[in-house]
C-alpha cells in the first residue's frame, strides 16, 4: 500500500507541539473588522488549541 499522504491545506493551518497538542489560529479575523471590538479583534489573534472531538480528524489530515 503506499504512504499517505499529508493534506496540504491542513498542513498550513496546523502545528504540532512537543506534547502532541495541535495548535490552531481562530476564525472571523479576516474581513469586516470596523464593527468588531478591540477586545475581540485582540482575542482572535491569539493562537489555541484543537479541541478534544475533532482532534481524530484533524490528526487523519495530518497523518501523524
Amino acid at each position: 500500500m503506499p504512504k499517505m499522504k499529508t493534506h496540504s491545506s491542513a498542513k498550513k493551518r496546523f502545528k504540532v507541539t512537543g506534547g502532541g497538542h495541535i495548535k490552531r489560529h481562530k476564525a472571523w479575523k479576516s474581513h469586516l473588522l470596523t464593527k468588531k471590538a478591540k477586545n475581540r479583534k485582540r482575542r482572535l489573534n491569539r493562537t489555541t488549541f484543537v479541541k478534544a472531538c475533532d482532534l481524530t480528524r484533524v490528526k487523519l489530515l495530518l497523518v501523524m
